[in-house]
């Protein structure tokens, strides 16, 4: 049976950092428009800040969901899974914001992270938690964790900050469902 937690604890903040992999769900509001689910992770890209509040590395990348659906009503689930000893599942349901490099706040959001990526951070996602859960996780597979990858790091370390700035400004723009995203 499942259990709601009052707040994130120390063996709850304990498992939730040692997961290597999390995900993190969005949709926008109303009955149209994309779920979406994406996958997060690399040994210290979460961190808890507080009892209710958790923070995330989000990275250059290909689509810019989370970011749009942010932005347009907050929402936000963050979910992770023990792939490795006993089967758990912790969701952690909340209000997100998302913090840019130009962002009140952003560098100390930074300094929460063991070793923040010199280039190609896009955003720290902050999320204020009002609901955690765990779960069974019975059905998870057992998976050994072989380590990080680090392609999209030296995919952005190839990149100068005007490149990056000329993806983020093509690519990022907006969600697939036409919502703002990353936008001047």
């Amino acid at each position: 049976m499942g259990k709601v937690y009052a707040s994130i604890d120390g063996r709850l903040r304990e498992f939730l950092l040692r997961q290597p992999v999390f995900f993190v769900a969005t949709a926008p509001s109303g009955p149209d428009g994309h779920v979406n689910v994406s996958p997060k992770g690399g040994r210290g890209c979460l961190a808890v800040l507080d009892e209710h509040r958790v923070a995330y590395l989000d990275y250059t990348g290909s689509g810019a969901e989370t970011i749009a659906h942010l932005r347009e009503n907050g929402r936000i689930t963050l979910m992770t899974c023990a792939f490795e000893g006993p089967p758990k599942i912790v969701r952690l349901h909340g209000r997100g914001r998302v913090a840019v490099p130009e962002s009140t706040g952003f560098a100390e959001l930074v300094r929460a992270f063991p070793a923040p990526p010199a280039h190609g951070l896009r955003a720290v996602i902050e999320v204020t938690v009002d609901r955690i859960s765990d779960s069974c996780g019975y059905q998870v597979p057992l998976m050994a964790y072989e380590g990080d990858r680090d392609l999209l790091t030296r995919w952005a370390d190839r990149k100068t900050d005007d490149d990056l700035a000329e993806y983020r400004r093509t690519r990022n723009a907006q969600s697939i469902d036409g919502l703002p995203a990353l936008v001047d």
